[in-house]
């Protein structure tokens, strides 16, 4: 078998020295704390029981993050309220995501526990990333280098505004 390296990633994930489950070192909860939806927070929708927030370290234009506002790492955990909402924003975001950049396909799902490759094991989050049919290439690996082509200020005005728009 062969294995495909993204050693790029481990500036993001050495971030997190350890696991903790102390809020005040989440940003995720430091997000929900502000009670802000801007540019700032990456926050693009602030709902009731979750929150949609953008990758700062996308693998792709338009990575975002649905998160419970309650700071739960087990999925087991959440409320139906939050289950629901959860999924439900996942849909939303897939819509919304098809509308501004037209992608192939989407990775959804989650790494749930530092093994599973979570980079905020302490806080579940579910990632939405659109995919192109070629956006996977050796340039990380060779570089480390991850292209991005779109600036986050730029991804964050388009997504906020769309959510804006479906919630009016």
């Amino acid at each position: 078998m062969e294995q495909l390296w993204s050693p790029w990633r481990a500036k993001y994930i050495n971030n997190f020295k350890h696991e903790n489950n102390n809020e005040s070192e989440c940003f995720f909860c430091e997000a929900i704390n502000s009670c802000k939806s801007d540019f700032t927070n990456l926050v693009v929708y602030n709902a009731n029981k979750s929150i949609v927030i953008m990758n700062k370290y996308p693998y792709n234009n338009g990575h975002l993050l649905i998160a419970p506002k309650t700071h739960k790492c087990d999925l087991n955990t959440l409320d139906n309220d939050e289950l629901n909402e959860i999924i439900k924003l996942q849909q939303i975001s897939v819509n919304i995501l098809n509308n501004i950049y037209l992608p192939h396909g989407f990775n959804i799902g989650a790494n749930i526990g530092r093994a599973a490759g979570a980079g905020v094991p302490g806080h579940l989050h579910f990632h939405i990333l659109p995919r192109w049919n070629g956006d996977t290439n050796f340039l990380p690996i060779i570089a480390e280098t991850k292209v991005i082509s779109e600036s986050l200020e730029d991804t964050y005005n388009k997504i906020s505004e769309a959510f804006r728009e479906f919630f009016k």
